[in-house]
């Protein structure tokens, strides 16, 4: 037995010096155990695995909430069903995109609603259940745009390389789309780059607007074929409109 105890604790050390401190707590955890010399090698092997595993899967899905800027963020997609407050068109589209598929698909969504009807609750949703296993980024469009384009004019560089990240992320959230016009020629070919690239490379991007995107003409500089580019970028696959219910 002590030269069993002894090699347990060998292995801890090892187990440690290669940072893989929770799969060492759980052999520690085992072995202490009154279940342990009837435990057969493959449950204690899966035991320990498994320890380390959800470790580093619930590390990294931290990491990634926080680089797509939705650390803390309370949103929960088993919210998003249709209710006494709102509905959401078509027929069971949340239960859809709930499987994320859309993202390994590299499909685009555009979700439409009046303010407060529920846009950005539902995207912000899609977003951290992304972050389990996928890149993602949240931003307010017209903030983004403004950002960027300053960062064009100051350092093309890291304008260059700040876009190659975004054109690669797994999913791009865009809030508040067209939430005033567009005036600002640059910030449209801005909008068209990113669009255009994801699309190119087949990644997700998720739209939230309030304007009907047939009105989206007028809000970009009255430039019909900037505008039908946008749009039949971000509408091209799935469309979902929330329709607040009212007393």
């Amino acid at each position: 037995m002590n030269k069993s105890k002894e090699l347990i604790y060998e292995i801890e050390d090892q187990l440690q010096f290669l940072k893989l401190n929770r799969m060492a707590e759980t052999l520690d955890e085992l072995f202490h155990s009154k279940d342990f010399l009837e435990m057969d090698k493959v449950s204690l092997l899966s035991r320990m695995i498994d320890a380390e595993y959800q470790d580093k899967a619930a590390k990294l899905f931290r990491t990634h909430l926080r680089d797509a800027h939705l650390k803390g963020a309370p949103q929960e997609i088993e919210k998003c069903v249709d209710s006494q407050d709102r509905e959401y068109l078509p027929l069971d589209i949340t239960k859809t995109l709930a499987t994320l598929d859309f993202i390994d698909e590299g499909l685009n969504v555009c979700i439409l609603g009046p303010s407060d009807s529920g846009k950005s609750y539902l995207a912000k949703a899609l977003g951290i259940e992304a972050c389990a296993n996928h890149m993602v980024v949240y931003t307010h469009c017209e903030n983004f745009l403004e950002e960027m384009v300053s960062l064009k004019e100051m350092d093309y560089e890291k304008y260059q390389k700040k876009m190659r990240s975004l054109i690669k992320k797994d999913l791009v959230i865009l809030d508040d789309f067209l939430l005033h016009s567009i005036n600002d020629e640059r910030e449209i070919k801005v909008l068209h780059e990113l669009l255009e690239k994801r699309s190119e490379l087949s990644r997700s991007t998720i739209v939230c607007s309030q304007r009907e995107p047939s009105s989206w003409t007028s809000m970009i500089l009255n430039d019909e074929v900037a505008a039908n580019a946008i749009y039949k970028r971000a509408t091209k696959h799935y469309t979902v409109v929330i329709n607040p219910k009212t007393e």
